[in-house]
C-alpha cells in the first residue's frame, strides 16, 4: 500500500473539522477512504481506525470540555455501554467478517442507517426550538442525575433523557463500533439528537470522548489478537504510521471544528453528512449486488 505522504493527514483534516461539529470523530468515513482509495481492506484497518481516534479525539474533548459543554454523566454512560460492545465487536469482525467484500457490504448497511437516521432528524428539526436564538451562558449544567433520568440545562433550557436506554444503546452501538472500527459516535451522536431531543451542541463532546476511551479498548484487543493470526497472512494489527498521520490531521480538524461549531446551524452539518453517508452506502452495497448478478 503506498500512498502521498499529504494525502492521510489532509484528508481526516478536512472530514474531521466537519464531522466533529457534530461529536463524530470522522472515522466513520476514512474507513471507506482507506477501503476504496488506498486499498487497505483486511481487519487492519478497523484497528488503524481506532489508532487516528486516539490521536484525534482529544483535541476536540478539550476544546467541547473547556467550553464547559461536556454532559459528564452522559459520557460515563455513552461509555459503559460502548466499552464491552466494541470488543465483542471485536470478536464479529475477526471471526464473522474478515473478507473485504462481505465487510463492505456490512459498512454499507450502517451508512444507510445513519442517513435514514439524519434525514429524519433534519424533517424534525424544522418546527424544533433552535438553541442558538436563545439567551444564556453557552455552557452546561446537570440538573439532575440517577438511575430514572438525566436532567440537564442548556441555554435557559432543560433536556431530559433515561440512562437505561442510553446505556442498551451504547451497548448495541458499541457492538457495530467494534466491527466497523469506529468508537460508535457516528451512530449514538445521530440517535440522541434525534429521538431524545438534545442540542447537538452539548452531545457532541460526550459521544467524542466515548470514542476516545472505546478507542484505547479498541487498539489493545486488536494488538493483543494480532499474535494469534501471525503467519495467517490476515493483516489484525494497526498500522500505526498510516493511523498517526491521519490522527495528525485529524485533531487539528477536530479542535478548530469544536471552536466554531457553536457558530454554525447544525441542520446545514446533517444535510452535508447525510448526502456523503447515502452515496458511500448506496455505492457498498450496489457494487455488491452487482457483482452477485
Amino acid at each position: 500500500m503506498q500512498t502521498s505522504i499529504w494525502l492521510p493527514p489532509v484528508a481526516a483534516f478536512v472530514i474531521s473539522f466537519f464531522t466533529s461539529m457534530g461529536g463524530i470523530s470522522g472515522a466513520f468515513l476514512l474507513l471507506p477512504l482507506q477501503m476504496s482509495v488506498l486499498g487497505f481492506t483486511s481487519p487492519a484497518v478497523s484497528a488503524t481506525n481506532f489508532v487516528f481516534n486516539l490521536v484525534a479525539t482529544p483535541a476536540g474533548v478539550y476544546r467541547y470540555a473547556r467550553e464547559k459543554r461536556v454532559i459528564w454523566p452522559l459520557a460515563l454512560l455513552v461509555v459503559a455501554g460502548t466499552l464491552p460492545g466494541v470488543v465483542a465487536g471485536g470478536f464479529v469482525r475477526l471471526l464473522c467478517l474478515p473478507d473485504a467484500k462481505h465487510f463492505k457490504v456490512f459498512v454499507g448497511l450502517v451508512l444507510l442507517w445513519l442517513g435514514i437516521r439524519l434525514v429524519l432528524d433534519i424533517r424534525k428539526s424544522r418546527n424544533a426550538p433552535n438553541p442558538v436564538a436563545k439567551g444564556g451562558e453557552w455552557y452546561a449544567r446537570t440538573v439532575e442525575f440517577n438511575w430514572r433520568r438525566l436532567v440537564f440545562e442548556f441555554r435557559q433550557r432543560q433536556y431530559r433523557c433515561k440512562p437505561a436506554g442510553v446505556f442498551v444503546l451504547s451497548l448495541i452501538v458499541g457492538l457495530i463500533g467494534g466491527v466497523y472500527g469506529i468508537g460508535g459516535a457516528a451512530i449514538i451522536s445521530p440517535f440522541l439528537v434525534a429521538i431524545y431531543e438534545l442540542p447537538v451542541y452539548t452531545v457532541a463532546g460526550a459521544t467524542l470522548l466515548g470514542t476516545l476511551v472505546t478507542s484505547f479498548a479498541g487498539v489493545g484487543f486488536y494488538q493483543f489478537a494480532a499474535a494469534f493470526y501471525q503467519g495467517s497472512g490476515m493483516a489484525v494489527a494497526p498500522n500505526w504510521t498510516l493511523g498517526l498521520s491521519f490522527g495528525v490531521g485529524g485533531m487539528a480538524g477536530m479542535y478548530l471544528g469544536a471552536r466554531v461549531q457553536r457558530f454554525v446551524p447544525a441542520t446545514y452539518l446533517k444535510i452535508l453528512l447525510a448526502s456523503i453517508i447515502f452515496g458511500l452506502s448506496i455505492s457498498y452495497v450496489g457494487g455488491y449486488l452487482v457483482s452477485r448478478g
